[in-house]
């Protein structure tokens, strides 16, 4: 008779291709079985019933801020947040951190924080930066997920932009190494001298932030990284697309042979540039909220799996740098790693009849496969235990208290969302049970799988968190549908 760590009895089992009630078994962090009545003894039994389980959501795009900015976050913070949102695992962004993580030096500073806090699983971006082309190998020595480039300004010094030529080589460089690129596309061009143009108008307001970084600027950008990729065969992920006419450059460039993918964030499915003169700095964002249409357009693609991944691009500041008349000076960044699953939930499966394996798949199965983690983001034996287990009609509304960012600001707060987190599992641990989070910093590095660049061979990271603290495979898959 086998012998479990734990049973989860009688949920409704959330994957990529489907749902269905059945047990699941976990052995040693892992799924070892999947089935109606499992039999064997188990050292714990959660009773599930009434509860729906999805995967462990994959947050592929947040900033910690840690080290030198925990003023703003922090990984303790941070990842307590996503644990309470159903998030089993992160990818943290090189910048707002100080250092950004733009060399070997850096990553080891950022790795050592997060090992002493995290509270889930994480990985770690690379900086593509003027100047840092030849970091780029000792980055991916280390295990990066892949090199983040800003083509308009970062918003912090230490993080400057990359021009063409830095984007274009350091694209080819990312190639060889077998790394993707991820960019912020925006036309600096077109922003910074429409935002010039409004202040010396005395135009501050927030409407006047909207007019000044157009749509054009975005699709230009993401226009111009294509044709970076195509030229140099570099795997390209376009971050926080805010319109449908964006989506469509990727689908067009995939058909041409690019191998690109993009994301969504889950402010850019709820709220609009309305939303945003209602509600004032703490929705403001880079690119900023768009119009009814172009979110309409996005959720589209959205129910179709076109676009099939959705990151919170987590972004916070203190409360002090999202206040102000100037709301040009004001941070350009949002809160939100805690309302990802809840969000999609609640405006994408009730709202708009979005399947639960469509939302699975956008927080978790896309990202998991994209970026290289093979035991990551699916319920299947063999998998890593992540699970986030879901009181799917349950209503509840946002409050402050309820957040646990280092400062609880978001645009979500005052929402009312259906569909509840009650239990977070990570590797089969709980980290987050009933509002709380239970568990103290066991999340490890992830590596990513080997890409074209490392010619098949197993990799391990440099700095600390060696062996069982990283996850290794071989065989990045190339990435064909959905984006």
């Amino acid at each position: 008779m086998p012998l479990y760590d734990l049973v989860v009895r009688n949920g409704t089992i959330v994957t990529d291709a489907g749902i269905g009630i059945a047990d699941l078994a976990v052995a040693d962090g892992r799924i070892a079985a999947i089935g109606p009545d499992l039999e064997g003894s188990t050292g714990e039994e959660i009773d599930a019933s009434g509860l729906h389980v999805f995967p462990g959501v994959i947050d592929p795009h947040v900033h910690c801020n840690e080290p030198g900015r925990t003023d703003w976050e922090g990984f303790a913070t941070g990842t307590r947040g996503l644990a309470a949102g159903g998030a089993t695992t992160c990818f943290d962004m090189p910048l707002n951190a100080h250092p950004p993580t733009v060399d070997a030096a850096a990553f080891d500073l950022k790795l050592t924080a997060a090992q002493a806090s995290a509270v889930t699983d994480f990985a770690l971006w690379g900086g593509l930066v003027p100047g840092d082309l030849d970091r780029l190998d000792e980055l991916a020595g280390r295990g990066v997920v892949g090199f983040k480039a800003f083509m308009s300004v970062s918003g912090t010094d230490d993080f400057p932009v990359a021009d063409d030529l830095t984007l274009y080589e350091g694209m080819g460089r990312a190639a060889r190494l077998g790394r993707l690129v991820a960019v912020h596309a925006e036309n600096d061009s077109i922003t910074a001298r429409l935002a010039a143009r409004a202040l010396t108008e005395g135009r501050t307001g927030p409407r006047d932030y909207l007019t000044s970084r157009p749509v054009v600027a975005e699709l230009e950008a993401i226009s111009r990284a294509l044709r970076f990729a195509g030229e140099t065969g570099c795997a390209l992920h376009v971050v926080h697309v805010s319109t449908g006419r964006g989506v469509a450059l990727v689908v067009e460039a995939r058909a041409r042979g690019v191998d690109v993918s993009c994301e969504t964030c889950p402010h850019y499915l709820t709220f609009t540039g309305e939303d945003l003169e209602r509600l004032g700095a703490v929705a403001k964002c880079a690119p900023p909220l768009r119009d009814a249409p172009e979110q309409q357009a996005l959720w589209e693609y959205v129910s179709d799996r076109t676009l099939s991944i959705v990151a919170s691009d987590h972004s916070p500041a203190p409360v002090g740098m999202k206040a102000g008349r100037d709301f040009f000076r004001i941070w350009g960044g949002i809160s939100g790693a805690q309302s990802t699953l809840s969000v999609l939930l609640t405006e994408g499966h009730h709202a708009r009849n979005v399947p639960l394996a469509t939302i699975a798949a956008a927080v978790a199965g896309t990202s998991a496969r994209r970026f290289g983690f093979p035991r990551k983001g699916r319920l299947a034996v063999g998998a890593d235990a992540d699970l986030a287990l879901v009181a799917l009609r349950d209503r509840f509304v946002l409050r402050r208290e309820d957040l646990h960012y280092r400062h609880p600001h978001s645009p979500y707060v005052g929402m009312t969302f259906q569909g509840r987190v009650v239990r977070t599992i990570l590797r089969g641990m709980t980290t987050f049970l009933k509002g709380e989070v239970v568990a103290g910093p066991v999340g490890r590095l992830l590596v990513p799988s080997p890409g074209p660049g490392d010619k098949g061979q197993e990799r391990t990271a440099s700095g600390g968190g060696r062996g069982a603290a990283q996850e290794r495979a071989c065989g990045r898959p190339t990435y064909n549908r959905p984006i």
